[in-house]
């Protein structure tokens, strides 16, 4: 006895050694209200085509809207993030501002049946360009940068267009995501000057030139024809540059701060949400990380639900307060057993 008295009396297992005292003291908590689903849509009617790559997760009509917001809608998820899939493709991307554009008709779809639920609107270029890249690219403009190198200030006038468009069709929020230098300033000047003051920008503002985007790009049909994003996506091997990235955007009036992928990128997550704990920080859970498991799953070797939840309760660890996941669905239904 007097043997035993004389070890640490401290035994941080009294705290876990029943399911209620773990529940009463568990620090991380996911909600659905955590949750934005991404939604991606094409034209033509009656379409629901289930994208080979992301099992669970398809291209849909704008006419399939409604039955699938309805079900995002009851599950208590409060957010939609959508991508468009055009009827024609040029090198100037026009229907992403065009007013009959599928983004603006599954937004003004979206908002005329479910009015609460948040409609966000990705804002780039390159699903739209027959070159898949997410800016105009330089064709002689400037003799001093190279050939088909994404012209940044050429870039900023049209998604200005883009913006304005989509909230023209009712979107409640736009995000920017070609990592194209000061878009959320330009973006921002945009949306005062013609009375949009109160929508918000979630920018991209830390986006990696990542190999996790693969399925992705099956998804919205937006892989680059040449060459990569390298030139205006982070380098994975960086930290620093992330923090005059966010800073830069900050400074130019974001609301949301977003980090892309999430999963290998946890030390990305917190460093921001030291760095500007007053921003609300979103992590976008990315195709490749939702196939990853899902394709394990499939296999057998892992346990989908408790994976899943696992890596979104890790991102909020890290401090994100959103999480764009292609698991949303599934984990809502799960948060609501």
């Amino acid at each position: 006895m007097n043997s035993a008295h004389s070890h640490d009396s401290r035994r941080p297992r009294r705290l876990r050694h029943s399911d209620g005292i773990r529940r009463m003291v568990r620090q991380i908590r996911l909600s659905v209200d955590d949750f934005i689903q991404p939604v991606f849509v094409t034209h033509g009617s009656g379409v629901r085509r289930e994208i080979e790559s992301m099992p669970g997760q398809f291209q849909l009509s704008v006419d399939e809207l409604e039955r699938e917001c309805q079900t995002i809608v009851d599950l208590g998820i409060p957010a939609v993030i959508l991508f468009g899939i055009p009827e024609a493709k040029n090198a100037l991307g026009t229907e992403s501002f065009a007013e009959n554009g599928i983004i603006q008709q599954a937004t003004r779809k979206i908002k005329q049946h479910f009015p609460n639920l948040v409609v966000i609107a990705d804002t780039c270029l390159c699903e739209y360009t027959d070159h898949g890249h997410c800016g105009i690219l330089n064709s002689d403009q400037n003799q001093n940068l190279p050939q088909d190198y994404v012209l940044n200030d050429e870039t900023l006038a049209t998604l200005r267009n883009i913006a304005v468009s989509q909230v023209a069709a009712g979107a409640d929020m736009i995000a920017p995501s070609g990592m194209i230098d000061n878009m959320v300033a330009s973006i921002r000047s945009a949306l005062d000057e013609n009375r949009f003051e109160h929508i918000p920008i979630m920018s991209y503002a830390v986006k990696y030139a990542s190999a996790f985007y693969g399925p992705f790009r099956d998804a919205a049909d937006g892989a680059p024809q040449f060459g990569d994003r390298k030139t205006h996506q982070m380098d994975p091997a960086n930290v620093s540059q992330i923090l005059l990235e966010a800073d830069i955007d900050v400074a130019q009036g974001t609301d949301f701060l977003m980090v892309k992928p999430a999963l290998a990128y946890l030390d990305v997550i917190a460093s921001l949400k030291n760095r500007h704990p007053e921003i609300q920080l979103t992590a976008y859970n990315v195709s490749g990380e939702y196939s990853m498991i899902k394709a394990a799953a499939k296999c057998g070797w892992l346990d989908e639900q408790q994976v899943t939840m696992e890596a979104l309760i890790a991102m909020k660890r890290a401090g994100a307060d959103q999480i764009i996941a292609y698991h949303a669905k599934d984990a809502a239904a799960w948060l609501n057993q």
